[in-house]
């Protein structure tokens, strides 16, 4: 009566943790998003699996709380790291009509690390990640958010940034942006991280305004203080003014 609720990174074998990888190893049964599900039928062709499309998640959580009930060993797989815009809270939430199983969180590396690697380094100060998808959370609270991470000059990595449904969703954040920072601040994209495909790009914040991105693109948007260094985007700590 174990489930495993494991972030298993970006998307490639590289970027999974050993502990990942061993929770998948002794379950039973994976289940996850189809997308996701599909990306570990590659790596673990021989284990079973279940998924279910966007908007199922609560379908997908009790399906897997109730096959370890009955005593299988489940994993509940989730892109980046599971308690990050992932399952591991409904799981919980949901874990009280299965109080016998066992739920151990399995931390995974979240696109705002995984991306920022590739960028160079644009997370080394304090820094904020905001969701802009508005399918959970109202729209005006994302707004409210950006304005105060905007207005303490935080680096911002921004999620889910836009979609055909809200095409204009990075275009407003970034407008909330340029009222507190400048049209210079350095940004920088990366679009299906560790994936085949994998594409970034290191630009002004007044040009990402305009830049259409889709939901496999992580974004961010430096602090006051972010440069571009040998062709990275890297945000100083201040250790050189020490």
């Amino acid at each position: 009566m174990k489930l495993y609720i494991v972030g298993f990174g970006c998307g490639s074998r590289e970027g999974m943790t050993a502990q990942a990888e061993k929770a998948i190893l002794n379950s039973d049964l994976i289940v996850g998003y189809t997308v996701y599900a599909d990306l570990m039928k590659r790596y673990f062709p021989e284990k079973d699996y279940y998924s279910t499309g966007m908007r199922h998640e609560k379908e997908r959580v009790r399906y897997a709380l109730s096959e370890a009930a009955n005593g299988k060993t489940v994993s509940l797989i989730c892109s980046g790291d599971s308690s990050v815009y992932g399952m591991a809270g409904l799981a919980y939430e949901m874990s009280y009509e299965f109080p016998k199983v066992e739920i151990e969180c399995v931390a995974g590396v979240t696109a705002a690390l995984s991306g920022g690697a590739i960028l160079g380094a644009p997370l080394t100060h304090d820094f904020a990640v905001i969701s802009l998808s508005d399918l959970l959370t109202p729209m005006d609270k994302i707004l409210h958010r950006l304005k105060c991470a905007a207005e303490g000059d935080f680096t911002i990595a921004l999620y889910n940034p836009s979609s055909k449904k809200r095409a204009d969703h990075l275009e407003k954040a970034c407008d909330i942006m340029l009222r507190y920072k400048a049209p210079d601040t350095v940004c920088g994209y990366v679009r299906n991280i560790g994936r085949e495909g994998q594409e970034s790009c290191i630009l002004t914040l007044g040009e990402l305004k305009n830049k259409q991105v889709d939901m496999f693109t992580t974004v961010f948007i430096g602090n006051g203080e972010t440069k571009i260094i040998s062709g990275k985007m890297v945000t100083p700590r201040g250790y050189r003014n020490v």
